[in-house]
């Protein structure tokens, strides 16, 4: 699932943090970098100077977010950072850049957070009613409210206080002058990692290859549930809420994570190559010439596909890696390029061949669509898509921008009408059995809720007003 296909689901959010370290805030930074792939609307990092709060938070990429004297004035030994694509929360405003700072009674606080409160609008409406001044329509906003009204003594139990009144998804990093407190939802729907650099320098992370990048140690995951408080007594971790069955969120396998990381022990390139391997055994292609990727997301999966079919891979599509997420079409009369300005196909390599193509899902299938027509006009003789995950038939509301159910095209197309509409030759998904197995997560709980319907955390309505109905009210609050 290439970043730019508007066919497919946006990014989610990432989330790194550095404690007790002189370069804190130029290592989030580098941190940062490495999560880019989990959101590129924006970027935000705040360190901590003795007791002073310093914030540079900015739209677009990471690169573009930080310059060199904006870093220099991040001082102090601790930080937290956070890289954006919006699940909730207007995407143009400024005020929902995270992490978010607060002064409260207690002193300053920040916080970072990736994922969604499904009765974020339910608390939001409490907490108004109490008197709370919003400033942003982010969930985050929610938690740092209820933490900052808790009466509880020490910063970790009133951050569990809050936590405690929310449902939904979060991979969390809090803040004051003294410490940061990691905590992950006790369903462990989005990941969330602990390293250390050298004795008694920490990092927690959305993900591994961020750990790898600044060459600190990976210690373990954060469990579901988990509270971490990273401070001057060390590393110490509390579980203070009721046990969960553990449901990770299975499509950080398949797209979300980086191919270099590992999530809950689980590699995430052997599992998509496994993915690919599992695909050509359910739904071989007899008669093909080549194996073709989607780039960037597809090729871990047609390698696996390729070496179970011994049928050749090869890049027969290029993606351009330079175009910005705010390509700007220069005029009306070369909009149907549209694509293409993204991914070009190689006619030399497809040219007179039955080409199988692989991609990681359809969503609305728009992008699918011109991708299938774009490797027939450059001469492939038939287009055989094969697609490394279940047919994508609910939306997510666990912090995944996916459109409305009735947007999704299977949840109103039989497969057969899907591969009309995108005008493959033959069209076949993954099986959900099949996604199991090449996860191989060891007995582990996943949230396939996208595929089966199966929601976890029930949301408040559970139907698919309640997803317009947050946006509606989100859209209110932007005005």
């Amino acid at each position: 699932m290439d970043l730019y296909h508007q066919d497919h689901f946006h990014d989610e959010c990432g989330v790194f943090g550095v404690y007790n370290h002189p370069e804190a805030a130029n290592l989030v930074y580098l941190g940062l970098y490495a999560l880019q792939h989990r959101g590129q609307e924006s970027a935000g990092i705040i360190s901590v100077d003795e007791r002073l709060f310093l914030a540079t938070r900015g739209p677009g990429l990471v690169a573009d977010v930080f310059r060199r004297n904006e870093l220099d004035g991040l001082k102090g030994k601790q930080a937290i950072g956070h890289v954006r694509y919006s699940t909730s929360g207007g995407s143009n405003n400024a005020r929902n850049r995270q992490p978010l700072m607060v002064d409260t009674a207690h002193g300053g606080m920040a916080m970072a957070h990736n994922g969604n409160l499904v009765n974020a609008v339910e608390m939001r409406r409490t907490l108004e009613r109490r008197g709370s001044i919003f400033q942003s329509t982010m969930d985050t906003e929610v938690i740092v409210h209820l933490t900052a009204l808790s009466r509880r003594k020490s910063f970790v139990e009133r951050l569990v206080d809050a936590l405690s009144q929310v449902e939904g998804s979060y991979a969390l990093l809090a803040m004051n002058e003294q410490c940061i407190i990691a905590a992950r939802d006790p369903y462990g729907i989005r990941p969330l990692v602990l390293g250390r650099i050298g004795e008694n320098s920490y990092v927690v992370s959305s993900e591994t290859c961020a750990l790898n990048l600044i060459e600190a140690e990976f210690i373990r995951d954060v469990e579901p549930g988990e509270v971490i408080l990273i401070g001057p007594q060390g590393v110490e971790s509390f579980f203070p809420f009721p046990r969960r069955k553990r449901c990770l969120c299975i499509f950080e396998y398949i797209y979300f994570a980086r191919p270099d990381s590992n999530i809950d022990g689980v590699n995430v390139y052997a599992t998509r190559k496994r993915i690919g391997m599992r695909l050509a055994q359910e739904h071989p292609v007899l008669e093909a010439d080549l194996v073709i990727p989607v780039p960037d997301s597809g090729v871990p999966a047609a390698l696996g596909f390729a070496h179970a079919s011994g049928i050749p891979f090869e890049l027969g599509i290029i993606r351009n890696h330079y175009v910005g997420r705010t390509f700007i079409e220069p005029q009306q009369s070369i909009r149907h390029f549209g694509v293409k300005i993204k991914l070009n196909p190689n006619p030399d390599i497809i040219q007179g061949k039955h080409v199988v193509l692989v991609d990681d899902s359809i969503v609305r299938g728009t992008t699918s669509r011109k991708i299938v027509k774009m490797v027939r006009a450059a001469g492939a003789k038939s287009v055989h898509l094969r697609i490394s995950s279940p047919p994508t038939t609910h939306p997510c509301y666990y912090g995944i921008d996916t459109p409305t159910q009735s947007e999704l095209l299977a949840s109103s197309h039989s497969v057969e009408e899907m591969r009309t509409y995108v005008t493959a030759d033959s069209l076949a998904f993954l099986s959900l059995e099949g996604m199991y197995a090449a996860v191989n997560g060891h007995g582990l709980g996943y949230c396939d809720a996208c595929f089966s319907g199966r929601y976890p955390v029930p949301f408040p309505h559970h139907e698919e007003n309640a997803q317009l109905t947050l946006l509606q009210e989100n859209q209110e609050f932007e005005r």
